[in-house]
C-alpha cells in the first residue's frame, strides 16, 4: 500500500476521541457560556418588561393629563361665555327700554330698527342657552331672585312674586343676574 492511500482510510481524530475524559469538560466548557447568556437573556427580559411598565404608566400619565386639559379648556370656555354674557345684559336691558321708547314714537323707521336689533341680541342669547327669569305670579325662590320691594295682598298670594322690576337671566343651570322682583309678603 502507499503512504497515501494509508493517510486516507486512517480516521481522522478529533480531540475528544484521543482522550475521552478531556472530551466531557470542553462540552461542560461549551456549556457554560451558554449559562451565562440565559442570565443574560432573563436580564433581558427582565429590562423590557420594565421599559413597557414604564411606557405603558408613562401612556396612562399623557392621558390623564390630555383629559385633565381638555377638562379645565372646556371649563375656561363656559366661563368666558358667561362672563360675556353677564357683561353685555345691561346692553339688552338698555334695548328693551329703547324697544319700549320706539313704540311711543311715530318713527317707523327708529321703532322697526330698535326692534330688529333687539330681535338678534334675544337669539344670540337664545343660542348661548341664556334664558330670563320671569316668575311672576310663582313662589318666591331666593336662588332665582332678590326681593327688593314688598307687595300688598291684593297683589297676589302671600310669597309669590307680584312684579319683576329687572329681569334675571340664568345660562343652563347658571344663574348670570337675579331677578329683581316685588314680593308678596306672607
Amino acid at each position: 500500500m502507499n503512504p497515501q492511500e494509508n493517510a486516507q482510510e486512517k480516521p481522522v481524530e478529533t480531540p475528544e476521541a484521543e482522550n475521552p475524559e478531556t472530551a466531557g469538560t470542553e462540552a461542560a466548557q461549551e456549556e457554560a457560556p451558554q449559562a451565562p447568556e440565559k442570565t443574560e437573556l432573563e436580564a433581558a427580559e427582565e429590562k423590557a418588561a420594565e421599559y413597557l411598565s414604564l411606557a405603558q404608566r408613562v401612556q396612562a400619565d399623557f392621558e390623564n393629563f390630555r383629559r385633565r386639559n381638555e377638562s379645565v379648556r372646556a371649563d375656561s370656555f363656559a366661563e368666558g361665555k358667561r362672563d360675556v354674557a353677564t357683561v353685555m345684559l345691561p346692553v339688552l336691558d338698555n334695548l328693551e327700554r329703547a324697544a319700549e321708547a320706539a313704540e311711543k314714537s311715530s318713527d317707523e323707521a327708529l321703532k322697526s330698527g330698535v326692534v330688529l336689533v333687539l330681535k338678534q341680541m334675544n337669539e344670540v342669547y337664545r343660542k348661548l342657552d341664556v334664558t330670563p327669569i320671569d316668575r311672576v305670579g310663582e313662589k318666591f325662590d331666593p336662588n332665582l331672585e332678590n326681593a327688593i320691594l314688598q307687595g300688598t295682598a291684593e297683589e297676589g298670594e302671600p310669597g309669590t312674586v307680584c312684579q319683576v322690576l329687572q329681569k334675571g337671566y340664568r345660562m343652563g343651570d347658571r344663574v348670570l343676574r337675579h331677578a329683581m322682583v316685588k314680593v308678596v309678603p306672607d
